[in-house]
């Protein structure tokens, strides 16, 4: 209160980034490079049980993929949420989305990769 020598102080806690868009985008990221695996044992081991391997690394592209769309998801909804002046704001909706993007991108891919282990298998 102005003019009285009690007074009311709110601390400015400084904004922290987001944990769960951090692990998004590493989650991401390595479901892009799982999914590369994935191409390269469908591609080059088609004879020698190639498809399975692809098939392993397939599964593991998947849940790396789908896990990160998840926690960039819920990093966006937390980034999103207001918070009083205590509390502590969240950052990092540019991380969320990346996670998201390469999340989606390493699904897909794995996805294709095994399509195409399996169509090199049959011919």
């Amino acid at each position: 209160m102005p003019g009285t020598p009690f007074a009311v102080v709110h601390l400015d806690v400084p904004p922290v980034t987001s944990g769960l868009a951090v692990g998004s985008l590493v989650a991401g990221v390595a479901a892009i490079l799982v999914s590369v695996l994935v191409f390269c044992f469908g591609a080059t081991g088609a004879s020698a049980g190639g498809v399975w391997a692809a098939g392993a690394f397939t599964v593991l592209g998947v849940l790396a993929g789908a896990g990160a769309v998840v926690a960039g998801l819920l990093a966006r909804r937390q980034i999103r949420r207001p918070a009083a002046p205590p509390g502590v704001r969240f950052t990092g909706r540019g991380l969320a989305v990346a996670g998201i993007s390469c999340g989606g991108a390493g699904l897909g891919l794995s996805l294709l990769g095994l399509a195409l282990a399996v169509l090199l298998s049959l011919s």
